[in-house]
């Protein structure tokens, strides 16, 4: 499988060399810097390859582009969006010109991936990322005050919630906020509390099928012109798995995933497979999933959480956890092997060590909340350890 590596672009305190230090020679990037909607023009997207192939001998290339984002218009199914359909159609244009044809991209409404602490300190001094769900319900029932609000969140945890509102500063709920918004890394819109209001304003009264029929039309948009140019898509699963502040997730659960891809049946169609954001599924059967949709199987981010009865959870170690990350590395590899049996000529599954914990001097370096240096080394070093093992024995079994 190919290793890759998110990379922000040149801000990010991780640089390239570093990257290939760590083992990875995908480059895992998007055009932040262009906003949501807008055309991905080639003289944007071949100044960022220049930057990444500017040093031959490290061997990197721009292999997967995370994310080519969605407006939220889209997702609204909210006036014309005839503009908004020609200007995706043209980035994907644009980017199968410069040889990149991995595009994973999300529908998950106004938000990206949710946490409220992203840095738990555990045993040693190492951080994590971490999702509490009374400090969710803190913020969603009592500082946003969405209406009813309450009825979205069990007894116990409401409780605690109050609890966590009597004592909260008025900088513990500015923190929070903060953190809420922290997974947007390339959003215009980062949301004050009034502007949060207002964007759920415009979702409200929009169902979970009302969601999934704005993305079936997304789809039938896009997926054409991405055959036609031998793209892939791979949709990234919602994070955590669940509603959130009332919004409808919709690419959650394997039923989800059989609605994507009998939506538009193709290969250019399918799934960018996240063991953390699935894991964090209380009813999802991680490695079964992907068995099940291997063959619409992209892109995968490789990482893994422990969940808590109340719907909490933490980023753990990424073989630690409660999904079995090595049975889906053996499904993956698996399935990779059966594309290069077929002949299909992208057959290699690139993957990516997704998030980490921040350790030794991780915290020192300013890097994206999740996204730390030495954290993700430690991860791909271990999930590349995993692959070759089980490359081994499966060889030997044969």
């Amino acid at each position: 499988m190919e290793q890759t590596w998110r990379w922000f672009g040149p801000d990010d305190p991780v640089k390239l060399h570093e990257i290939r230090q760590a083992g990875a020679t995908g480059i895992v990037s998007a055009l932040h810097h262009i906003r949501y909607g807008e055309v991905w023009s080639i003289e944007e997207i071949e100044a960022r390859q220049r930057i990444i192939g500017a040093d031959p001998s490290l061997g990197l290339r721009w292999s997967v582009v995370e994310s080519l984002p969605v407006a939220e218009a889209i997702k609204l199914g909210e006036g014309d969006l005839t503009q908004l359909f020609d200007n995706y159609r043209q980035s994907l244009r644009n980017l199968a010109s410069c040889g990149i044809t991995n595009i994973c991209y999300n529908f998950m409404a106004m938000l990206d991936w949710t946490r409220t602490e992203l840095r738990r300190v555990l045993p040693g001094g190492a951080t994590a990322l971490r999702y509490n769900a009374e400090e969710v319900a803190a913020f969603d029932c009592y500082i946003l005050q969405r209406p009813d609000a309450e009825a979205d969140h069990r007894p116990d945890v409401l409780e605690r919630a109050r609890a966590w509102m009597k004592k909260a500063s008025e900088s513990d709920k500015h923190n929070l906020l903060a953190t809420i918004m922290a997974g947007l890394p390339g959003a215009y819109e980062r949301y004050d509390v009034p502007g949060m209001r207002t964007m759920l304003k415009r979702f409200d009264g929009i169902t979970r099928d009302d969601l999934r029929a704005n993305y079936k039309r997304f789809l039938e948009e896009v997926v054409p012109t991405a055959e036609e140019l031998g793209i892939r898509l791979g949709v990234h699963p919602d994070d955590p798995p669940f509603d959130v502040f009332g919004l409808p997730r919709i690419v959650s659960t394997a039923a989800d995933i059989d609605f994507i891809v009998e939506a538009v049946p193709s290969k250019a169609n399918g799934i960018t497979f996240c063991t953390g954001a699935f894991g964090a599924g209380p009813a999802n059967d991680v490695p079964a999933m992907a068995e099940r949709f291997a063959p619409h199987i992209q892109f995968a981010h490789l990482r893994n959480v422990l969940k808590e009865p109340d719907g909490s959870f933490m980023e753990a170690d990424h073989l630690g956890g409660d999904v079995d990350v090595v049975k889906v590395i053996r499904t993956l590899l698996a399935e990779q092997a059966r594309r290069k049996g077929a002949g299909e000529d992208d057959w290699r599954i690139p993957f990516r060590p997704d998030h980490g914990h921040e350790l030794l001097n991780d915290g020192e370096r300013g890097t994206h909340p999740g996204y730390p240096m030495v954290g993700r080394l430690k991860g791909l070093a271990e999930l590349r350890g995993v692959m070759m093992a089980v490359s081994a024995i499966d060889h030997q079994s044969r």
